[in-house]
């Protein structure tokens, strides 16, 4: 009497799929990254330069009107906007807690730059200083404020590259980073077989290559 054996049979396990998800996400996630981050940047910079603040003041010779651009209300915006280009790059040439660090350093960026856009969207001080100037009277102060749309363009922008970063610690890890071994035409360096290194390994021309590709001339194996 013949018996069945009851020992299960393997399941071939899929491969392939879950890494290729990833690399997929992690593939959109840093295009996003660094579409966010460098527009959101680029815009700071050009809202940093705009008139932010207008008013008057009266003087001896009646009265003149009075504009501050973003730049004179306040340079946070701008300087944290290239601290955050910078960060943006360093993200790619980084790794593993270094990314982490890097990361969060653009996120912070962006969250100051858009919190000193806000502030600076009421702040009267550039104007008065204008004030002062024009009328020589050190007293002076502007009045009739009011404030254009581009300190909230700026705020808006600045989100932008807090987007970046935020990004960059939620999928960073899965990002690729920039390799370090180019040729001297920029080109990747391909890895060479063995049987294409065999030669001749004694002679000093060939031990110099082998140097230059990173290689030990003394291992036989």
């Amino acid at each position: 009497m013949g018996y069945v054996s009851a020992a299960s049979v393997p399941q071939p396990r899929a491969t392939g799929r879950g890494e290729a998800v990833t690399a997929g996400s992690g593939r959109r996630s840093l295009a996003a990254a660094l579409l966010l981050g460098a527009l959101g940047s680029a815009v700071v910079l050009l809202a940093s330069g705009r008139t932010w603040t207008e008013g008057r003041v009266t003087g001896v010779g009646g009265t003149v009107a009075l504009e501050a651009a973003g730049g004179d209300v306040t340079g946070a915006p701008t300087g944290l906007a290239v601290v955050g280009l910078a960060a943006l790059v360093a993200v790619l040439a980084t790794r593993g807690m270094g990314r982490r660090v890097v990361a969060l350093l653009l996120a912070l960026s962006g969250a100051g730059a858009a919190a000193a856009a806000l502030i600076g969207a009421h702040d009267s001080a550039a104007l008065d200083a204008r004030a002062a100037l024009t009328t020589g009277d050190t007293a002076a102060r502007a009045s009739a404020l009011t404030q254009t749309a581009w300190p909230y363009v700026t705020a808006a922008a600045a989100l932008l590259i807090l987007a970046a970063g935020l990004l960059a610690l939620r999928y960073g890890s899965a990002w690729p980073a920039m390799s370090g071994r180019y040729e001297r035409d920029g080109a990747p360096r391909a890895p060479r077989s063995r049987a294409a290194r065999a030669g001749d390994p004694d002679r000093p021309e060939e031990l110099w290559k082998a140097l230059d590709r990173g290689e030990d001339p003394t291992d036989a194996t």
